[in-house]
């Protein structure tokens, strides 16, 4: 089995979901910090962002790690709401329903763009491309009753 089968594989179970939402995205913003945003930990295994939405209750800055589904050479990004297969949509997700206007950093570049949840068709191919991408997400859909929140990021 090659080393992403192993990382899917336990990123699937359940204990990984417990523990993850807490490790993960603190590692990967001290890591990033560190590196000047040249580093991303996750994105060993994944692409990822450092999402910069703004709170919908607060109002202020609010940076976020995330794995991300890079689309048309980098003019746009996949997200996918799992939250790691936990009950709860992820609060990134209710910060761009709120204000769908954010900020990436994409291998250490601050990017403007605008955010649309996917729905209809356009969520359901967007989904199977998220499926062939990762696997794990069909794991943690399985899981909750919620459907999981998809959105497309565009370049400004």
């Amino acid at each position: 089995m090659s080393v992403a089968g192993i990382v899917q594989k336990i990123s699937s179970t359940r204990g990984f979901a417990k523990a993850a939402p807490y490790v993960v995205p603190a590692l990967d913003r001290a890591v990033h910090r560190l590196t000047r945003g040249r580093v991303l930990l996750s994105a060993l295994l994944l692409p990822g962002v450092i999402l910069t939405s703004t709170g919908a209750r607060s109002g202020l800055a609010r940076r976020t790690p995330l794995a991300c589904m890079p689309e048309d050479g980098g003019r746009s990004w996949v997200l996918v709401g799992s939250n790691f297969g936990r009950t709860g949509h992820p609060a990134w997700t209710h910060n761009l329903l709120a204000c769908p206007d954010a900020e990436i950093n994409f291998k250490g570049r601050d990017i403007a763009v605008t955010a649309w949840l996917l729905a209809g068709e356009e969520r359901a191919a967007a989904w199977r491309e998220v499926l062939a991408f990762w696997p794990p997400y069909a794991t943690y859909q399985a899981r909750v009753a919620r459907e999981i929140r998809v959105f497309r990021l565009v370049r400004k």
